[in-house]
């Protein structure tokens, strides 16, 4: 397909990028395409950002019916633009795709659609440290009738928003709180896709958790309330005497791609790494003999955060005296050196724009 392109007459004016926030600016443009059962996926164009007119029935406002992901492009030392695996991302939209009784997309064509769309923004990727192009691809339901059926037409979007740190703190340690009552995802459920609905359940659990003054929530498993999760916007990680151990995948966690690099990054550097199930009282035992060493989310947004504290009932601990650790040092500064070049890329896991 060709993807038609419509520019805008009007572009604005860019931000400081000394002074990014994260998801708060736009810019100029945004590629779309529709979907029906008669021309599958069709009408790609890149036109000027703006609203959406979408009738009151649309389906997605009533069934949830919609997935997105979220990726980065990156402003390398020799002025190039990179993606970082992008491809595993697309992947994954398919899984989300698939669980969500979405249409599949062709992921060579919406590379390409992508890499054109950040080409014609190639003057909005940031180049002061720390900061990025995040891109948002997402699809959701467009039917205008009332049923709890998958709908048959859908709308495809790519935005992108110059961004700078996901958290205030940036890669200082954040408090985290483990949430006692509420729960993210259940086995068989959607937690392990990128769905909208996954992240409104867990507003009410974010709220308490920033009212009592920490960054994010960190999920129990559903049936027992025992087992680490994940946290809202991040996988988890600790770093235990010689081990450093993730949940493993079970269903109801996200299989991030921050998540899977970092796994690759341990294994070449010859650090033990597993993935099994972690209760939050072994995290916090670990903690009382000595043995916790780290604790760090890993995501998109994020990249790296390492968490300098863990709130739990009436049980608080602080991690490696609320510092960065090295190990979570030396992931940060690896992983955003692939990104922007700044490191020889010996995984094969950029592309350029």
């Amino acid at each position: 397909m060709e993807i038609a392109v419509r520019l805008t007459t009007a572009p604005k004016a860019k931000p400081d990028g000394t002074k990014l926030g994260f998801g708060q600016v736009f810019t100029d443009h945004m590629f779309m395409m529709d979907y029906n059962p008669e021309q599958g996926w069709h009408n790609p164009c890149i036109v000027p950002y703006g609203p959406l007119e979408l009738d009151p029935a649309t389906a997605v406002f009533h069934y949830a019916q919609a997935v997105f992901e979220g990726m980065k492009a990156f402003r390398a030392v020799d002025g190039r633009v990179l993606l970082f695996r992008p491809w595993l991302n697309l992947e994954r939209l398919n899984r989300s795709n698939e669980r969500m009784c979405i249409p599949k997309v062709d992921p060579e064509f919406v590379l390409k659609a992508m890499k054109q769309l950040v080409d014609v923004e190639r003057d909005w990727v940031p180049s002061a440290p720390g900061t990025s192009l995040y891109i948002r691809p997402f699809i959701f339901a467009t039917d205008t009738i009332l049923g709890v059926h998958p709908a048959r037409t859908y709308k495809f979007l790519i935005i992108l928003s110059p961004v700078g740190s996901y958290y205030p703190q940036g890669i200082n340690p954040v408090s985290i709180y483990v949430e006692p009552e509420y729960v993210r995802a259940v086995r068989g459920g959607t937690g392990e896709a990128k769905a909208a609905g996954n992240y409104a359940s867990g507003l009410k659990a974010q709220r308490a958790a920033q009212a009592g003054g920490h960054a994010q929530v960190l999920w129990l498993d559903a049936l027992e309330r025992r087992y680490v999760e994940e946290v809202g916007a991040m996988n988890v990680f600790f770093h235990f005497g010689d081990e450093v151990a993730t949940p493993e995948l079970s269903g109801s966690i996200l299989p991030g791609i921050t998540r899977r690099s970092v796994l690759e990054l341990l294994q070449s550097w010859g650090v033990r790494v597993t993935e099994r199930k972690i209760t939050i009282n072994e995290v916090f035992h670990a903690h009382s003999e000595g043995t916790l060493k780290e604790a760090f989310g890993t995501g998109t947004a994020a990249v790296i955060s390492p968490i300098g504290q863990l709130a739990w009932g009436d049980r608080a601990i602080t991690i490696n005296a609320n510092e960065i650790g090295e190990l979570s040092r030396k992931l940060y500064d690896t992983l955003t050196g692939i990104q922007t070049g700044r490191l020889t890329d010996e995984f094969g896991w950029t592309e350029e724009v």
